[in-house]
Formats: C-alpha cells, structure tokens, sequence
C-alpha cells in the first residue's frame, strides 16, 4: 500500500484558489497563502501556512502554483526560504504593507488617498509580475526595475513610512555591509531623489522617466530606430520609399536616406525583406536635442512612365524617376523622449503630389484641399515644407506606417544593447556630418554631394526640357569608379546615380543627396562627372536623345586639401556627346567660376581656350559635404600631418595647429598625435622641437578637456594605450615640464596649460616609460627616479616661492598634481611617491591656498595610493595634522568634513590591508575635535548631518582595544577623562534628544543607535573602574550618565509598540530591542552605586519613573526593582519615605 512521502523538489508554494477544509486534518487556504510542503501522497499535499506553523494539515496539490526555494535544517528543523530576486522579495513586503494601509483608508473613507494607494498597488502587482516573467530584454528589465524602486520610494513617502536606502543597482543597502559615511550619503541622495519625484507628481508633469533622462545624459550620442510596417500608395509601378530625418526650421535633411524599394505589386522587391524593413539613424547629439523640431520626412519616386496615366503600351520610355509624393511625421517628441513607446505603430498620412489627370478632365469637383498644395511641378522639398505649414492631409487612408524607438548609444553600443532590435541586417543611415565623437578605428570617409537646382535653356523645343542628371565618379584616366556611389542605406553601391525627372521645368530644384564613399588613397585622383540629358516620354524619340552637356568637379584641390563643404556653382559645358565622355578633353578646364577667374584673372573670358568645350548660359549647382577622418579641409592642419614633405616649414606648422579649429583637430585626433611624437623621436637628439611639440600636445588636451570635445576622453585614453609608441617621449616630455616649473614666474601663462594637461602628459611618460622598459628591460630607471625627484623638488619650490602672484599657479598645482598619481605610480615607488606628496602638501604657506590644500588631499584619498597600507601610514599622519588644525581654527569645514568622510570610508573597506593602527590615530588624533565641532555647530548648519556622520563612523570603526587605549591617552590627567567623558555625554543626549536626521531616515537613525549604546556601555565600564571608589567619586559625571541612559531608552525611535508590526518585526530582527540591553545596564549601573545611591534621590526618582512605564515585560523587570531600591535606600536613610511619595504623587 502506498504511503505518504517526504516532498524532495516540491517544498514551497502559493494557494492559486481557496480551499475550505471539510475535516480536521485538512488544511483551509485562502487564494495567496504560501505553503510549506511536507509530505505528498496522491495529489495531496501534507504541510503548514508560512503565517501559522503550529497548525499542520493535507491539501490538494493542484490548488498550488510551486516556487523554487532552498532547504535548509532537515526533518522537525526543516525551514524553508523562497528563491526570489531581493527587488521582488521588497515589492512583496512593501505590498503587504500598502494594502493593511489601504483597507484603513477605505474604512475611515479617506477617498482621495485610497484611490492614490490603489493605483500605486496596482502598478506595483503589474510590473511585479512583468519582472516575474523573465521575458524582458536586459534595458527594459533594469528601467522597470528603476520604475519599480522609485515608485516604492515614493508611495513609502506618501504614506509616511520609512525611507528605503538602496545602492546604484536599486537593492536594499545591508547597513551591515556599508560605511557609515556611505551610508549617510545614500540618505541623502534617496531624500533628494523622493522630493525631486514629490514635486513631479504634484505639479503633474510626467516628464520624460528620470532613469530614461540619466541614460542618455551620460551617452553623447543615441539613435532613431525604425521599422516600415507597410506603405499604402496606390502607385501601379515600381517605386523608392526615401525616409530621412529633417530640420523643418531649417528646411534641410539630417541624416542620410534610408532606402526602400516597393514593387508595383505593393510589396517590398526584396521579399525576404518584408517583415524585417528596420533601419537606425545613428549619431544623434545633443545638438539634435536642441533643435526646435525635426520630422521623419518619406519621399516616394516612382520608377516609370513619364506619366501615369498613358496606357502602358511598349511605345513609351520606362525606368524613369518621377516624384510622386511625400508623407511627413513629427517626431520631435520622441527624440526628446516625452513619448516611448516603441509598439506603436504611427500612421503618417501621404501627400500626392498631381491629382493630373482628375484636374485635366475637370470630372472632379474640387473640395477645399484645393490642388495648390501639392501641383505636378512642385519639387518633393517644396511639398515636403507645405506639407509641415499644412494643419491636416486629404490621404484617403493612404500612407506609411511605421514603428520608432529611441536608442541610446553608438552603433557599437547599440549592436550590443539591444540585439534583439538591431542586427547585421538593420540598415544603418548615418547622420549628414559627423557624432560628437569619433573613436580611434572610426574611419569613415563620405562626401556627400547634394544636386540643388539648374536652369536649362529650352534650346529649339518648345516647351522646357525634362532633364535628367547623371552622376559618377571617375579617375584621371575616365575609367568609371564602380560602387562607390550610394543612393540610400539599406541599398547597394552603384555605379551611377540618375535624378528625377520634373516635367517640362526650366529650373529644376533637386535637392536630392547622395553618398559618395571613396577609398581614401583614390581621392586626389577622382573626380565627379554630371551629365544632362533631356528625356522624351515616347521611346522611339527618347532612344535619340544624347547628353547636351557637362558639369564635373575634382575632389581634392592643387594645394593637397579636400573640396570645400558648401554649395559650388559649376559651369555647365556643352561638347558633342562623344567629347563630353573624354575625361582629358575637359579635365583641364577649370569646373567653377571662381577657379576660372583665379586662372587669367586680367583678360576677358573668351581668351580661354576651351578646345571643342563652349560654355553654356545654362547653370548647375550642387552642396557637398565631407565626414572624412583622413581628409583635411584645414590648410595648416595638413602641413602638420605631412610634415615630412617639407621640414623647412615645421616650427611654423607647429605654431599654426594652435591656430586651427577644434573640431577639425579632433577629427584627426590619431594622426596628429602620431605627427607630434613622430617628430620628437626623429629628433631626438636635438631639443629644437620640444617645447613646440610639448606645447602642441597641450593643446591638444586642453582641446579635449573643453566642455565641447570632453566625449573625446575615451579617444585619447584609447590612443595612449593602443596606439602611442614613443619610447624616448617621457625623458624630453619631463624635461620641458620642469623647465616650466622652474620658471614659473615667467612662464606663468604656459604653466598654467601645462597643469591642465598634467594628468594625460602624466600618462603619455608613463606609457612611453612602460613603453621603453619592455624593450630596454629597467634601463635607465635610476636616472627616471631621479628626474621625478627633481620634478617633485621643483614643485615644492615653486609652493614655497612668495613671489608676487603666484597663488593662481600654487592653486592650480595643487588641483592637477593628484591627478598623476594613480598612473605615476606603475612605474615609480609608491611609498616614495607617497612622501614627495606628503612633503610638497607641507610647502603650502601657512594659512594660504587651505581649501585648495585640502580639496587635493581629498584627491590623493581617492586614489589608489591610500588604499595601500604602506602609503596610508605616511599619508595618514599628515592629513590628521592638518584636519586637526583646520577644524580647530573652524576654516572650510565642509572640504574638512569630505576629507575626513573620504578617510573613514577607506578605513571601512576589507581590501586595503590592516587598519587597526589607522583608525587609531583618527581615534587619538581626530576623535575630540570633531566631538567639540559637533557640539559649537548649529542644528541648521547643513553640515551637521556630515559631521554627526563622520563621528559615528569612527566610533563605529573603533573595537573593543581602540576604547581601552582611548582612555589611556589621557595620560595621567583625571580632569582630562572627565572632561570628555561629560563632553560625550552631553552630546549624545542632545543628539538622541534632537535627533539630526528626519525621523524616517530609519536605517541612519538605528545605526547611529546601535553606535551610541555600544559607546555608553564602553564609557560606563570606564565610570565603574575609575570613578567609583570614594576617593574618586564624581557625582556629575554619573549624573550625567543616568540622564542620558534614561534619555535613550525612552527615544521616540525605539518604542516599538508604536510601529506597525512590520517594521516591527524588522527592527527587532535586526537589532533586537535596545531598550532591554541599556535597562539592564542602568540596573547593573545603580546597583554599582553601593552607598552612593542616596545622593541620585530624589533627583533620579523622575527619570526612572518614566522608565517603568516603557509597557516592555522584559524591561519591567529591570525597571521595577531599580524604584524598588530607591524606595528602600530612601527609607534607610530617613527612616521614611515622605521624598519618594511626595515625588510619585506629583
């Protein structure tokens, strides 16, 4: 006969319905009860609710959805402990909580809030259920995650319950865990974040997510990611779907085209396309964030019939590129981020642009939309802005739709952020123009060539031609260039390029842009050729149609730089057809006006001799733009990069680079670099260019270090450690450095940049260093020492200089010095440099630079010099000294106050060896001036909190052997102990009385409790030692102490009868009931006394009387006997107890 079983796997789960028992042993469970199972036995469950233990009974196992969760114990011992991520664990709880609240609510029909209540329940089970799911992409899953916290937070507020501190990944903080320094500041900052959400939600902006709004401040660059759903265009031909980003204000494209080509069947051509037509517009800045709107602009081009409407017969010309009509979205709110939802599909209405024939025929009955908006011979720009001043479209249903989602992030990041949207196959449309930052490896090397606009003579026709431009790209020879022409992303290269057609129009106007991508070492050979022809809409007459004439224009100009950006007017040459393909026939005339009159500026222009070429009245012009990182526009930039063609000319160039415009500089950042350190080691025997290129290099840093390029970090960080690989750099780099230094007074104003740049010129010598000792294995390495020595020597001369107006300097010395150290320090004795530092801090002159001191102290505790042992001890002695005097001559407590936060929360971490000793010196050195600091500060000073930090973290970094030695460096004095001893006291009571923190930072509130109890019972240990025998005896002290055990015990903040049984169970959980611990204390304390006692009565009679009303069982029993002997001493004493009732009757 089968039997019940111990469960193994199915030990914890949820009732997912009620069941009523129907027998004594069987279990009753409501819908949510969790279960621990026992025992199985035929799809019945043996077990016990988690809230009722003591009860066990049999319940059906399919009425439970199981859960996973970890055993531990084993038999009667058994317990369970659900599996869960710690974020759902708190959502659970905080939802237990919400909802006992809630029905309060409902029962005092307080309306308003309960529905607020319920609505925070309700999006709180919902995203706890998405969390659940597990189905979330990674961003989605930590932004819901950061919804969820903040909304917490935010309902604990509103509720008036206690604050939740977590740490940057949104988990609950484990104070055990956490510096107290740390976790003061995470209060505040939790404080700062609910106020900030508080005043969102009253002044009712649901303004972009806070969390979406730290994402993309912290990426320069992000991305429109778009998906074409479907077109719905009644076009009977093949046709191109261009989509762009646009800047309505000014009237010009953005990015790149996106290309789709549809077939006549209303499909897309590349069928395995269909469901998969996704593109990114990458390289989005803050730039674009600023810009007042900007509209995702679809312009369609069929690909036919001259016109529709002509029968489709074999007579007549195909493959032409008509315009057909534009459809227009604004998506100014999405890339702002007011609106994200990335399932939406938009549906952006089509404007045709001829309603030809029905207008022809007259058969239709104009309504308002009148035809005006969009006529046959509007070019698709001119539509495209009517369309934006147009309030609504006349579509007819007709029209794209399209999903968008903004991304933060570079392609790269974005490839990695979110494969599940954009993959190898999602077309990447660049922006026109360059991201606000470029990494080293980013080559790229676009022109983009816009056609704007011509004006074609009619000739001998009647009616305007219809002309068509050809573009492609050739060498000097004539020979074609094949795919480097590129009419949209998601579309192959091609060979060349044919406009729209506009029909029967003298002046065109284009405006369509394509790329041209050419390798870079065919640049300077290339050159652009345009080609016109009219095209006819018979096929018999269009097959006789020749190119009438020509435009072209070279890529890169006679003096070695690239074809400027702009618009260029060429001049338009008319040949016969066979001519005007032959490359050397016109490649030495001159392809603009300008370049012509530059040529013979005195005569005329018919001196010219053109050959067989005449110019025509006829005129074309076209934009271009290069995004190249190779190609310069920049004269002198260009001398710098080929230096090597003409050294005559390189002090110059080098002078010129500080001429030139950021931006470019930045473009070129790698060749640059490469540039100055080449031409220092290919002279490295002279000091002819040191200096210039030392300079140079500041320069360039200082470039990067401005708000405009600081995105370029990376790009220099990159550089130094792929890409630099001067080995001799460090030697004349330090060289010019010191010279610097030593002659401040003169070189004031090089100095100065110099600083700026000490970290990265910190980095390139140690780099070059490092550099030179893999090759050279440690040669030269004394003379390296030495050369810093004497770096430091100079520094600690010039901060020990008076001259006249070199505060500036010292100021800035003490700013960028630190900066070097965590670099300097792979290459050179970190104890010896930890000296230097601590010698050049005492070169500051008294009373001078003190903030700016210590600011740069606080620098050197951040870095990886103090968190080694060795350093600390030469470190640490110094900053104690000095936060020791500043604090006593009250001189920037707020810098003294980081540094000394900065110390503890080093101190407290486990991975920067012993700290024993360290956290003595603060103890001896420190402990007593910030206790005074404390006391003489006003509780509205906002630096209180800071410091009642910082005291509490020491004592709670000081064990048992810190208190004994404590009390030992008072050397012999009585008096001394004494006063510190009343000094403690009285602080404590007044901080236990006026607490600092608001009264919901519960977590800094129980720290700083747990702190103050463990050094009240220090201090009472050294009371009953030292001054309890007669001879020693000091009434006040005692006093003082009482009062302030008593004061304790009775805070606000302990009583935990007042709390809801939740925070109940959780204070007690973790720190048990303080008030027992003190009570019992304050007994053992009295019962010391002896023959004391008498002199505490009446004046204690009070006090211990508040604290027998404390409605605690276990305290009681401490409490009642404490009154009891006071009762009885007094009675001794006087033989009756007329004090004592007197007392308790008042």
């Amino acid at each position: 006969m089968s039997r019940w079983v111990p469960t193994k796997k199915e030990k914890y789960g949820v009732a997912i319905y009620n069941y009523d028992a129907r027998s004594d042993e069987e279990l009753s469970l409501q819908i949510g009860d969790t279960v621990h199972i026992l025992e199985t036995y035929e799809g019945w469950y043996r077990g016990y609710r988690l809230r009722r233990k003591s009860k066990k009974g049999v319940f059906p196992a399919c009425y439970i959805h199981l859960k996973e969760a970890t055993v531990e114990g084993n038999g009667q011992k058994e317990t369970v402990i659900p599996f869960e991520i710690p974020l759902i664990h708190e959502v659970t709880t905080t939802l237990r909580e919400w909802a006992s609240i809630w029905r309060d609510l409902y029962v005092g029909d307080k309306r308003e809030m309960f529905n607020t209540v319920r609505d925070m329940i309700y999006d709180l089970i919902e995203w706890r259920s998405q969390i659940l799911s597990g189905t979330l992409p990674q961003d989605e899953m930590s932004e819901l995650k950061q919804k969820v916290t903040s909304k917490m937070d935010y309902g604990n507020k509103y509720l008036d319950l206690d604050l939740v501190v977590r740490d940057k990944d949104g988990n609950i903080l484990d104070p055990d865990l956490t510096s107290t320094v740390d976790l003061f500041r995470a209060h505040e900052t939790a404080s700062k974040q609910i106020d900030a959400r508080i005043q969102e939600e009253r002044s009712q902006k649901q303004n972009m997510d806070l969390s979406r709004q730290a994402k993309f401040a912290s990426t320069p660059s992000f991305a429109l990611f778009v998906t074409l759903k479907n077109v719905v265009c009644k076009i009977g031909e093949d046709a191109e779907v261009l989509m762009s980003l646009y800047d309505p204000i000014e009237s010009k494209f953005i990015s790149e085209n996106y290309l789709v080509r549809w077939s006549s069947s209303g499909l897309a051509k590349d069928i395995d396309q269909l469901h998969n037509l996704r593109a990114v517009f990458t390289d989005l800045g803050s730039e674009d964030l600023k810009r007042e709107k900007i509209s995702f602009v679809c312009q369609i081009v069929r690909v036919g019939r001259m016109e529709l409407r002509d029968n489709n017969t074999k007579k007549l010309t195909s493959g032409l590129r008509r315009p057909f009509g534009v459809a227009v979205m604004d998506v100014t709110d999405i890339i702002t981020g007011k609106m994200d939802d990335e399932d939406k599909q938009h549906f952006i209405p089509f404007q045709p642009l001829a309603l030809d024939d029905a207008i022809r025929h007259r058969q239709l009955n104009i309504s308002r939309f009148s035809p005006r908006v969009a006529g046959e011979n509007d070019f698709l720009q001119t539509v495209i802005n009517k369309v934006i001043a147009a309030k609504e479209v006349n579509h007819k249903g007709q029209g794209l739709w399209v999903t968008l989602k903004l991304l933060p992030g570079d392609i790269h990041q974005i490839r990695k952020d979110f494969p599940h949207l954009v993959d190898r196959s999602t077309a990447v449309a660049r922006k026109m123009g360059f991201p606000e930052i470029i990494m080293p490896g980013d080559v790229r090397n676009d022109i983009y060539v816009t056609l704007v606009q011509g004006d074609f003579d009619k000739g001998s026709k009647t009616t305007p031609k219809n002309v068509e431009v050809t573009m492609s790209v050739h060498d000097e020879d004539g020979k074609k260039l094949e795919n480097v022409i590129f009419p949209g992303a998601g579309d192959e290269g091609i060979l060349e390029y044919k406009s729209v057609i506009y029909y029967q129009v003298k002046q065109p106007r284009w405006f369509e842009t394509i790329k041209v991508a050419i390798p870079i070492e065919d640049v300077n050979r290339s050159h652009l050729r345009f080609t016109f022809k009219h095209r006819s809409s018979q096929d018999c007459k269009d097959k006789s149609e020749k190119n009438f004439a020509l435009s072209f224009v070279k890529l890169m100009r006679y003096d070695g730089t690239t074809l400027r950006d702009g618009e260029h007017d060429l001049i338009v040459y008319k040949a016969e057809a066979k001519k005007l393909e032959d490359s050397n026939m016109y490649l030495s005339l001159a392809s603009t006006k300008p370049e012509m009159e530059e040529r013979n500026p005195s005569s005329g222009k018919n001196t010219q001799n053109l050959g067989s070429f005449s110019i025509s009245k006829d005129s074309f012009q076209i934009l271009t733009l290069v995004c190249s990182t190779k190609l310069t526009q920049n004269v002198d930039l260009l001398g710098l990069l080929k230096w090597r063609s003409n050294t005559s000319l390189l002090q110059q160039n080098l002078r010129h680079l500080m001429k030139v415009e950021g931006g470019e500089v930045v473009k070129f950042l790698q060749d640059t670099l490469d540039a100055l350190f080449n031409i220092m080691m290919e002279n490295s025997d002279s000091e002819t260019f040191d200096t210039l290129v030392f300079d140079a290099l500041v320069f360039i840093i200082g470039l990067i270090a401005d708000r405009k390029f600081h995105h370029f970090n990376p790009v220099l960080e990159t550089y130094i450690r792929k890409h630099f690989s001067a080995t001799l750099a460090y030697t004349k780099l330090t060289k010019v450095l010191k010279n610097y230094v030593d002659n401040a007074e003169k070189l004031t104003e090089q100095l100065l940049k110099a600083l700026k740049a000490l970290e990265y010129i910190f980095k390139f010598i140690v780099r070059s260093r490092v550099l030179f000792n893999q090759l050279y294995e440690n040669k030269g390495e004394s003379d390296f020492m030495e050369s810093l020595r004497n770096l430091f020597a100079s520094f600690n001369g010039m901060m020990n200089s008076s001259a006249e107006g070199s505060g500036g300097v010292k100021g800035a010395a003490l700013k960028y010095v630190p900066t070097i150290v965590n670099d300097l320090k792979l290459v050179f004795d970190p104890k010896e440099l930890s000296k230097l530092f601590s010698e050049f801090i005492l070169k500051v002159p008294l009373g001078r630079l003190v903030k700016q001191k210590l600011n740069c102290m606080i620098d050197v505790v951040h870095s990886d010099l103090f968190t080694q042992h060795d350093c600390r001890e030469i470190l640490l002695p110094l900053m104690t000294e000095q936060l020791k005097l500043h604090l006593e001559n009250h001189e920037e407590l707020d810098s003294c106050c980081q540094l000394l936060s900065n110390i503890l929360e080093v101190l407290y971490r486990k991975d920067v060896g012993p700290t024993q000793w360290h956290v003595q010196i603060i103890m001896e050195k420190l402990l007593r001036t910030v206790n005074r600091t404390v006391i003489s500060m006003g509780r509205d000073c906002p630096l209180i909190g800071s410091f009642v930090a910082c005291m509490t973290g020491t004592l709670r970094q000081m064990d048992d052997y810190h208190y004994t030695h404590l009390i030992s460096t008072f050397g012999k004095m009585r008096t001394d102990v004494v006063d510190f001893l009343m000094e403690t006291f009285i602080m404590f009571k007044d901080l236990i009385g006026k607490n600092v923190y608001p009264a919901d930072w519960v977590i800094m509130n129980m720290m700083q409790n747990k702190v103050f109890l463990r050094a009240i019972n220090q201090y009472a240990a050294v009371l009953s030692k030292k001054f309890l025998d007669q001879t020693n005896f000091e009434l006040q002290l005692w006093n003082n102490y009482f009062h302030l055990a008593v004061a304790f015990l009775t805070q606000e903040s302990l009583q935990l009868e007042n709390f809801s049984s939740d925070k109940r169970a959780k204070i007690f959980q973790k720190y048990q009931d303080m008030r027992r611990q003190i009570g019992f204390e304050i007994r053992d304390m009295w019962y010391n006394l002896g023959p004391h006692k008498i002199k505490f009565i009446p004046e204690m009679v009070g006090p211990i009387l508040e604290m027998t009303l404390v409605p605690e069982i276990e305290l009681r029993k401490a409490t009642i006997p404490i009154f009891f002997d006071m009762m009885q001493c007094e009675f001794h004493f006087r033989r009756c107890f007329q004090t004592v009732s007197s007392h308790r009757h008042h």
